[in-house]
């Protein structure tokens, strides 16, 4: 079974309130998994690796990592998405603390998998989610 998994994160001013949002699809593009989460005060940058993090932690506590034969992540970062394949130099010390967190977290998969830009507008259900966070949390 090959997932695909879209993470979005976001911040109402840069830093400001964040939060996230995850959606898993298995090969026939149905749900298996929703995640939306309020992170408090972050950058968007921070938001976006928060938002990686996030479903690589369901994925490597998932029974679906046991049928999966393919990972393919999907994110509108394309600052992120170039950083964690090595391609970008990460010059903030903590989103190098995080990049660092998810690639000894990524070893551990023992199947192949992709990270990918994707525009934002096929991002749409995981940027919903952050939104939801984020209007959840308004003071």
């Amino acid at each position: 079974m090959k997932l695909t998994i879209f993470t979005d994160g976001g911040a109402r001013g840069n830093p400001g309130p964040a939060g996230i949002g995850v959606v898993v699809l298995d090969e026939l593009a149905h749900v298996v998994f929703e995640h939306s989460a309020y992170l408090g005060k972050a950058t968007n940058n921070e938001a976006e690796y928060r938002a990686f993090q996030a479903s690589l932690d369901w994925l490597l506590s998932s029974t679906h990592l046991d049928q999966a034969t393919h990972i393919s992540w999907k994110l509108d970062s394309m600052l992120v998405v170039e950083q964690l394949q090595r391609h970008w130099k990460i010059k903030e010390p903590h989103l190098k603390l995080l990049a660092d967190q998810i690639w000894q977290k990524l070893d551990q998969l023992q199947i192949p998998y992709t990270i990918g830009h994707v525009p934002r507008a096929e991002n749409k259900d995981a940027d919903a989610l952050v939104n939801q966070a984020l209007d959840a949390h308004r003071p």
